[in-house]
C-alpha cells in the first residue's frame, strides 16, 4: 500500500477548491501553522509534510520525481479534482514540477522565493552543524541549541532547526527529518533545477527583498516555463518570506487566489 504523506489540514470540507501547502528543506507543516489557520476561515487548507520531513514517512528515495508523485497520490485520496498549491524553496521546485506535470490538476500556482533554475549546493553549513550533533545522547533541546551554535551563527536559522528536535518513545531525542537520506540525496533534489515543460495556469512568484534565490535575471526563464507568472517582491524578508513578512506574504497571496 503506497504511504500517504502526512498532513494538518485547517477549514472544512466543500468550501470550494483546497490550498495545498509545502515546506521547505528542514521544514514541516507546523512552520505554517498561523498560515493554515489564517486561510482556514475561508476555505480548506492542507499543510503537507515532504518525505522525510516532519512526521511524514521516511523513505531512501529522495527526489523531485518521487515528491511529485507523492502529491499526486495525496490528492487522489482527498478526492480533489483541483487545488491551488503553494510552495516555498523546495517546496515550491515541487510545486513547479507538478504544476507542469499535471497541469489539469493546478488551478492557481504559487511559489515562494526560489525559481526553476538549478541551484549550486549552499546548505554545507547546516549538514555539518546537525552531523556535529549527536541527538540520541544529548540530554535536551538546549544542549542541541548549544551543538548547534557552533556552525551556525544566525539565530533564527537555530530555532527554526530546533523545531525538528522530538522526545522518542526511549526518551532520547531525534531528529523530525531524516538527516541521513537529506545528506545523502542532496543533489538529487536540491541542485536540479525544473524540468523543461510548460505551464500556462495563473501562477504568482513572490521573491524575498534580501533573498539572493530570486533575481533579475531569472526573469526570462520563469516566464518561459510559467508564461503567466506575475513576480512580486516581499519587502523585508529574506529566504523565509512568510515567516519574515507574513502580513505581506498573506496578503499578496490572498489577493492573487481571490482574483
Amino acid at each position: 500500500m503506497e504511504e500517504l504523506q502526512y498532513s494538518k489540514i485547517y477549514g472544512a470540507e466543500n468550501a470550494g477548491i483546497p490550498l495545498v501547502v509545502i515546506h521547505g528543506l528542514f521544514g514541516m507543516s507546523d512552520n505554517w501553522g498561523t498560515f493554515g489557520r489564517n486561510f482556514g476561515e475561508k476555505r480548506q487548507v492542507h499543510l503537507l509534510d515532504l518525505r522525510n520531513h516532519g512526521r511524514s514517512f521516511h523513505s531512501e528515495e529522495m527526489s523531485i520525481e518521487v515528491m511529485v508523485d507523492d502529491l499526486s497520490a495525496y490528492i487522489a485520496s482527498i478526492g480533489a479534482d483541483q487545488i491551488d498549491l503553494i510552495g516555498h524553496s523546495l517546496g515550491g521546485k515541487v510545486a513547479m514540477q507538478f504544476a507542469i506535470d499535471h497541469p489539469e490538476k493546478v488551478a492557481k500556482l504559487i511559489v515562494a522565493d526560489i525559481a526553476p533554475k538549478s541551484y549550486p549546493p549552499h546548505h554545507e553549513d547546516i549538514f555539518n552543524a546537525l552531523s556535529a550533533v549527536n541527538i540520541e545522547t544529548v540530554e535536551n533541546r538546549k544542549d542541541v541549541q548549544i551543538a548547534l551554535e557552533h556552525y551556525i551563527k544566525e539565530p533564527g536559522v537555530v530555532q527554526f532547526l530546533l523545531k525538528n528536535v522530538y522526545i522518542k518513545e526511549d526518551r532520547s531525542l531525534g531528529w523530525r527529518f531524516n538527516l541521513d537520506v537529506l545528506k545523502g540525496k542532496y543533489t538529487s533534489f536540491i541542485t536540479v533545477g525544473v524540468k523543461s515543460g510548460i505551464f500556462k495556469g495563473p501562477t504568482l512568484f513572490l521573491a524575498g527583498e534580501k533573498s539572493r534565490y530570486i533575481l533579475p535575471e531569472d526573469k526570462a526563464n520563469i516566464e518561459k516555463q510559467f508564461p503567466k507568472a506575475i513576480i512580486k517582491t516581499i519587502p523585508n524578508a529574506g529566504h523565509w518570506v512568510q515567516a519574515e513578512n507574513p502580513q505581506a506574504f498573506d496578503a499578496f497571496v490572498a489577493e492573487f487566489l481571490n482574483q
